[in-house]
């Protein structure tokens, strides 16, 4: 702490003389051209304005130098005794890193290549009273670049770029959804009730109702509420929260896009994901096929991807007769494979076959799908607002979207028989029946036409897109213990 208060200090006295010399230490608006364009456009001694954070200086005498960043590329700048005046190269002395400028002069090209320009005029904007870290080399305590992320995104291009590239994500999505149709809308954040999932909600109070609200798990039941209404191809991009753990794939807010289809199932969200996802590789990556995760293994999202019956996989790891046998062969068998997948299978609190197959396929099946594969027809337990397979009633028509070993986006063929969709609540619901939501059924009463639903997890698209392993890496801020 006390080197850090001497660099401020140091700082500060700088600022004084700046300000003794005309150079006020924080400016207003400043027209300039973007580095990244000015590079593009190069013309020998053209004339420009670049402004930007200052990450090198090289004093050497006549002839100094700097590097100029302003988020799009990086410049080199030359500040010549014979093309300044007096005070202004004078002044050039008590600039520090960190140092937002703006400068103007002719473009050249040194000897060695380097396209530069030879300032004529500089301009202090915004001064730096924080030592950045380590010379510009970037935090390196990963924890502090979550917990700071403006000196991240100053000091690491890589990490900066990553979010230009979520923003442009969002932006394709949009342009794909509407392209095809689909209306953007807006659902309430703040709701009386939570409900499209099976989660906690944060709680608060609403002072002029005088009465509980939570913040939103997911806009699903809303959403059917439009369909029910003649909105019939709808989408919203936004913010979801759960009460719940945080990891690398957890954070309790998240981003999520859902996307309804009236006259649609399954099958119509699945031509969805095998056209968004190409797109999105193709106008915002570059090439569809993408190294993710630590290991850096090649994931190729060319269509078609690969679709396979839940039961199917359980069948291919644990034999033909598994879903024959009993719960205690099952339970021999699953620790026999937990064993020899020296996977730790969470065991001793399951007493249903439904439950063991689900944490079989959990902990040995859905890891290793590292291609994009949908797995379809789950068991109904797990999925109370779908249909049911016409030709086995135990299962629904619905597809889990795996990558990576994670599930990216469910899409499903949604239940709109008011009948069924309550009594499918009424089984989740269990003693808490006041968490069914009354008014989504009442809205189901007034007709739903046949629909296909899905939810996909902007975070996680994220995070293949941009081959990281981490949420925290594609959230600007993340949650974070005090």
């Amino acid at each position: 702490m006390a080197e850090t208060n001497e660099y401020r200090e140091q700082r500060l006295r700088s600022m004084e003389a700046l300000g003794s010399m005309g150079y006020e230490p924080y400016g207003c608006k400043y027209e300039h051209d973007e580095l990244k364009k000015v590079r593009a456009e190069f013309e020998e001694g053209k004339s420009v304005r670049l402004a930007g954070r200052l990450m090198m200086i090289r004093r050497m005498g006549k002839m100094n130098f700097a590097t100029l960043n302003d988020g799009t590329d990086k410049f080199q700048l030359i500040f010549k005794r014979d093309e300044l005046s007096e005070t202004a190269f004078a002044a050039f002395k008590l600039l520090n890193l960190g140092d937002i400028i703006g400068a103007e002069g002719t473009l050249f090209t040194t000897q060695k290549g380097e396209k530069s320009l030879v300032v004529k005029e500089w301009t202090m904007l915004a001064k730096a009273l924080e030592q950045p870290p380590e010379k510009f080399h970037g935090l390196a305590d990963q924890e502090e670049c979550y917990r700071r992320r403006y000196v991240d995104l100053m000091t690491n291009d890589e990490s900066r770029n990553r979010f230009f590239m979520r923003s442009d994500i969002l932006k394709e999505t949009r342009k794909y959804l509407w392209s095809k149709g689909f209306h953007e809308v807006e659902t309430p954040i703040l709701q009386s009730q939570a409900g499209g999932a099976a989660a906690k909600p944060f709680e608060t109070h609403f002072n002029a109702l005088d009465q509980k609200m939570v913040l939103r798990i997911a806009p699903e039941l809303y959403l059917k509420r439009l369909l029910v209404g003649g909105m019939n191809k709808v989408f919203e991009l936004g913010k979801d929260f759960r009460n719940e753990g945080i990891d690398r794939s957890h954070n309790p807010e998240f981003t999520v896009l859902e996307v309804y289809e009236a006259y649609g199932d399954r099958t119509s969200m699945e031509a969805i994901i095998e056209g968004l996802i190409p797109h999105l590789c193709d106008t915002v990556v570059g090439t569809r096929e993408i190294e993710y995760g630590e290991r850096r293994e090649i994931i190729n999202f060319n269509p078609p991807y690969r679709r396979v019956a839940y039961k199917d996989l359980v069948r291919e790891l644990m034999g033909d007769d598994w879903f024959e046998l009993s719960f205690e062969a099952q339970l021999e068998k699953a620790k026999a494979m937990g064993r020899e997948k020296e996977t730790n299978l969470e065991l001793d609190d399951i007493g249903d076959s439904l439950m063991l197959t689900h944490e079989v396929y959990d902990k040995l099946i859905e890891k290793n799908l590292r291609q994009p594969t949908f797995v379809t027809r789950l068991p109904h337990e797990f999925v109370p607002l779908a249909k049911t397979c016409k030709d086995d009633p135990a299962l629904v028509d619905v597809f889990e979207f795996v990558v990576g070993g994670r599930e990216l986006c469910p899409g499903y063929t949604e239940q709109n028989d008011p009948l069924e969709q309550r009594r499918a609540l009424e089984h989740q619901a269990g003693e808490d029946t006041e968490k069914i939501d009354e008014d989504f059924i009442s809205a189901l009463e007034c007709g739903m036409p046949p629909t296909g639903g899905l939810g996909i997890g902007i975070d996680r698209l994220v995070m293949l897109l941009t081959g990281c392993d981490g949420i925290r890496d594609v959230v600007l801020f993340p949650q974070m213990k005090n």
